[in-house]
Parts: C-alpha cells; sequence; structure tokens
C-alpha cells in the first residue's frame, strides 16, 4: 500500500491546471535522496508538511521509509504560455473572438505560494483576461478593437501582474494574438472595401478622361493658333512678293486697295487648288474667268464697306 500523503500528492498532480507534479527520490524505495533538475523548483514536506526548498543538484533530506517520511513536489521555472479565448461584443455590436497568449513564469522568492496557494493557475488566468477583456472590447468598435490591439495586451498585463503577483508568478507577456469577427462580417467589411476601391479606381479614371480631352482641346488650339500664324505669314510673304515683282523697276507703291484685291486673288486660287486636290469634295460652281476676280473683290469690298457704315466707331479698310 503506498502511503496517503503519496496517494493525495498524485491526485493533485492529475487534475487539469495543475503545474505541480509529485516526484520520487533517486533511491528506490526511499525519498532521502534526490537530484533536482535545473528547470524545476522542488519543495519537500515532511509528513505532509511543508519543509524547504531544494537547489538544483543532489540533495539529501533524511531519513525515509518507502517515502512515508518524505515526499517531493516540484513546479517549473521555464515561462509557460496559456492560450485564451474569449467571446464578447464591441461597441458596434458585433461579436467577436479574441485570443491572447499570457507568457508566466514562477518567482523564485515565492515558490512556496506557487505551490501551494493557487489551486489552478490555468483556470484563474483564463478568468482574469476574460474579465479584462469583456470589459474592455465593448467600449471599442470593431476597427478600434484591431488598432488598439497594444492598448487591450497592455491592460491584460497590468492587471494579470498585479493579480498573479499575489500567488507568486510573474506575467512576463500577455498578447492579443487575433481578433476575429465572425465569416459573415469579415465578407461584409471586404466586399465594402472592395467597392471602395472600385469607386476609387472609377473617380480616377474619369480623371484621367478629363485630363486626356483638355489637353486634346488646348492641343488642338495651340495648333489652330499655329496654323493661323502660319497661313498669316505666307499670304504675308506672297503678297510681298507679288507687290515687289509688279513695283519692280518702276518705283510705284501700291494702294491698300490693290493690297487687299492680291489677297482675294491669292486667296481665290488657293480656293480652287483645294477643292481640286479633295476627292470628297463636292461640285462647287465659281467664275473662272480673270474678269470675275474683280467682281468678287468689288462684292467682298462692298460688303465690307456697308458693314462699317451700319457701325460707326470700328475700323474700316
Amino acid at each position: 500500500l503506498k502511503p496517503s500523503n503519496a496517494l493525495r500528492s498524485e491526485n493533485f498532480a492529475s487534475r487539469p491546471g495543475a503545474m505541480q507534479q509529485v516526484e520520487r527520490g533517486c533511491l528506490p524505495c526511499t525519498n532521502c535522496m534526490v537530484t533536482v533538475p535545473q528547470d524545476k523548483y522542488y519543495a519537500v514536506e515532511k509528513f505532509g508538511k511543508f519543509s524547504h526548498m531544494l537547489k538544483p543538484g543532489l540533495a539529501t533530506v533524511g531519513l525515509d521509509c518507502c517515502g512515508a517520511c518524505v515526499s517531493f513536489r516540484s513546479i517549473t521555472s521555464r515561462t509557460e504560455q496559456n492560450m485564451v479565448s474569449v467571446s464578447t461584443k464591441t461597441k458596434d455590436n458585433v461579436f467577436v473572438h479574441v485570443k491572447v497568449a499570457v507568457q508566466q513564469s514562477v518567482m523564485p522568492e515565492s515558490t512556496e505560494l506557487a505551490m501551494y496557494k493557487l489551486d489552478n493557475v490555468h483556470a484563474q488566468i483564463e478568468s482574469y483576461v476574460a474579465d479584462v477583456v469583456r470589459s474592455f472590447i465593448p467600449q471599442m468598435t470593431l476597427d478600434e478593437s484591431f488598432e488598439k490591439k497594444d492598448d487591450i495586451s497592455d491592460a491584460v498585463q497590468k492587471k494579470l501582474s498585479t493579480e498573479m503577483a499575489a500567488f507568486g508568478f510573474a506575467i512576463n507577456k500577455a498578447l492579443v494574438t487575433e481578433v476575429s469577427p465572425n465569416s459573415e462580417v469579415v465578407a461584409s467589411m471586404n466586399e465594402i472595401n472592395k467597392q471602395k476601391r472600385l469607386r476609387d479606381a472609377s473617380q480616377m479614371a474619369a480623371e484621367a478622361e478629363k485630363i486626356k480631352v483638355v489637353k486634346a482641346a488646348e492641343a488642338q488650339a495651340d495648333a489652330a493658333q499655329l496654323q493661323g500664324e502660319g497661313i498669316a505669314r505666307q499670304r504675308r510673304a506672297i503678297i510681298d512678293g507679288l507687290r515687289d515683282s509688279i513695283t519692280h523697276g518702276s518705283g510705284e507703291h501700291l494702294s491698300t486697295e490693290k493690297i487687299s484685291e492680291l489677297l482675294l486673288i491669292t486667296q481665290y486660287f488657293e480656293t480652287l487648288r483645294d477643292v481640286a486636290a479633295n476627292n470628297r469634295s463636292s461640285t462647287v460652281f465659281l467664275p473662272s474667268g480673270p474678269g470675275a476676280v474683280g467682281d468678287v473683290s468689288a462684292q467682298i469690298r462692298n460688303g465690307l464697306l456697308t458693314g462699317a457704315a451700319g457701325a460707326p466707331g470700328q475700323l474700316t479698310m
């Protein structure tokens, strides 16, 4: 038969969430000597009462018979991580699942508290985390809960550090690893983002088309201006050439009326040239005799003089 204190220790170690373990001595049928690993704290119990802690290495604790007098209990000195999942509701009535990773370790100066004061470490940590998350998340919207994950982590770590120090545990870090809303909410958020991107793309495409139309109009205006300036220079050169050829050697000066007739003659022949060069032009009947040029120039001149007479103050030819 096993001693009663050994049975109690084995039952305690088998409970879920218990960080302690029952240990045996390094000799068969006795716990008078034990080897303590570097990554564990060993507590010596004599007749079920805590006696003292052992340092890593080989230790002798006294006389024992089949574990009836001396027993050992150990707890890890490593940093452990607990994953806690909490469901709660945000300020804008969206249910989310929050996963928090809590990293805790036993404080070396408080190993007795860590072993004997707290029954279930994991359950205790889970309760504190759920309390903080469910009081913090409802004050935020869904977007804020994603943006302020660090604030949630700091609040959880501050709460746990204060409460768990009384049980001999130090909270090294509390990390919010995931904030996941319902799958339908995720799909709707993605759709909203998609439509926003499409709207921005449409606006940018419209702006680009507007710029193209404006630039094309500006280019057309500049081309027309340059074409007009070129035609004006061309006609000026033609008139100068005709005037020089007519008055060369005679010393005669042409009047404004004669220059206008030369310009009309030039335009007349250019019109005939354009009509003949264009395949798609309709048939145009124009007086083709040399005397018709004087008639055309007289008609244009008379029209200009008539319009100038009806609008006093304007310049006349």
